[in-house]
């Protein structure tokens, strides 16, 4: 295959000429017959060669000029908005630091388990492997959600939960059953920046709220409440995204009373609730998936590569989002992401995982803190759990100039307005611990932060 592809590199072969037969390739490169027959299938595959029945293997009139290196990963240029730090970490090689992403690096995952849990899916019924998912995913893997939302004190059946794609997807769908165009929804500020990105595809009118140590700032909630009547409220409940913070009690019953008020229907997502070392006050637990739709997935503690979500909410609420899945997806996620995270978790080792993983994050947020610091950064408030620390810059330093000044060094950072709607987020940046360990970031984050003092 190198030697086929090189040739077509150098120009020896060009679009439509016809390579050397199976025999004679064979016999020039003291290869076996079968060998060479797998090579041209494996490049008529890639869409490099054809086969033309009876006559042999051709060049394809197609086929492309090498990739120019101008033209690979992420464009550096982009606007610094919701979308760009996602590009940017997505897109960037493998060797790139990415100090503003936010998921672990691969080898803090549980690699082990999931290699096993791989093997036995081979050996599992061929239906695993080839079926659509069914249109509220995997009972077995239900179950165990539920019980594992009934450790929170959410007690409910298996009519009220449902699988989804991801833990995107169900925010999406979310949206798609509740929202029209125009609505207003409300968001922490700052937030997740996804949700800022769904909300603006769903072209709903996005309004914010001022964020606290224990939760939105309950005042300026009520004020948004009465005036701007939004549909729905997305959060995170236990160690918030960016800012790691935690909700109270005190607040979290404030937040319920004032969504009853205002008929208010509140999206909890749980992605990170597993790094917490006690669990925190639960909205869906106090409501009783009344008017609070509880979203998760296990990207974060699994794997990214394995999409699963879920949504426990009302049983009609349910029953009409299942609907709606079939209509944009044609079922439930992939039973082969589902098999493998019911083999894990039922496995024993996820448990284990989970503590040695808040053990070194736990080191992790303290030495990087500790260094941050001697930079003039400092932690907003330092977390009880999970893998980010939202700092404020030395000497109101503008963060997006940074984050430009070290993308321009292949490092990737995430500055502050990109999670916040009000713009008011300039001279912060989310950092995650588990990416920090690279000496160059550290001396290519020093250089950006001098370049933009000067």
């Amino acid at each position: 295959m190198s030697a086929i592809r090189a040739k077509v590199a150098g120009r020896a072969l060009s679009a439509g000429d016809r390579l050397p037969s199976i025999r004679s390739l064979a016999a020039a490169m003291g290869v076996s017959p079968s060998t060479v027959v797998e090579a041209y299938d494996r490049l008529a595959a890639e869409g490099l060669i054809r086969a033309r029945r009876g006559s042999g293997f051709y060049v394809s009139p197609t086929v492309t000029p090498p990739l120019a290196l101008t033209e690979a990963g992420p464009r550096r240029d982009r606007a610094v908005d919701p979308f760009w730090v996602s590009r940017q970490s997505l897109d960037a090689d493998a060797g790139v630091p990415k100090p503003g992403c936010g998921w672990l690096p691969p080898e803090w995952m549980p690699d082990a388990a999931l290699r096993r849990a791989t093997r036995a899916l081979a050996r599992s019924d061929a239906s695993v492997l080839t079926n659509y998912g069914s249109t509220s995913g995997s009972l077995a893997l239900r179950r165990l959600l539920l019980t594992r939302l009934a450790e929170d004190e959410i007690e409910a059946p298996i009519n009220q939960l449902m699988l989804t794609g991801s833990g995107t997807q169900a925010a999406d769908l979310i949206c798609r059953f509740l929202l029209r165009p125009g609505d207003a929804v409300l968001v922490d500020d700052p937030c997740y920046f996804n949700f800022r990105a769904l909300l603006r595809a769903h072209q709903a009118k996005i309004v914010s709220v001022p964020y606290t140590p224990s939760g939105p700032d309950v005042i300026s909630f009520e004020k948004i409440l009465a005036a701007e009547r939004p549909r729905l409220y997305i959060t995170n409940s236990a160690l918030h995204n960016p800012t790691g913070a935690t909700l109270s009690l005190q607040t979290a019953h404030r937040l319920l009373t004032l969504a009853a008020a205002h008929d208010l229907t509140i999206i909890e997502d749980d992605i990170f609730g597993d790094f917490e070392p006690e669990r925190s006050p639960r909205l869906a637990a106090l409501d009783g998936l009344n008017r609070v739709i509880r979203i998760g997935s296990f990207s974060k503690t699994l794997s990214a590569s394995v999409r699963c979500g879920y949504i426990a909410a009302r049983a009609d609420w349910v029953e009409h989002l299942v609907d709606l899945q079939v209509a944009t997806s044609f079922g439930g996620p992939s039973p082969v992401a589902t098999e493998m995270i019911v083999k894990v978790l039922v496995g024993g080792s996820y448990r284990k995982h989970m503590d040695e993983l808040r053990q070194k994050l736990t080191r992790a947020r303290r030495d990087v803190a500790r260094k941050l610091g001697a930079l003039g950064i400092e932690p907003w408030l330092m977390p009880r759990g999970g893998f980010f620390l939202w700092c404020r810059l030395a000497d109101g330093q503008d963060a997006t100039a940074v984050a430009r000044a070290a993308l321009e060094e292949d490092v990737v950072l995430a500055p502050g307005n990109v999670f916040s709607v009000s713009q008011t987020a300039q001279n912060f940046l989310r950092f995650n611990v588990a990416h920090m360990n690279d000496l160059r970031m550290w001396d290519v984050l020093r250089r950006a932060l001098k370049a933009q003092a000067s």
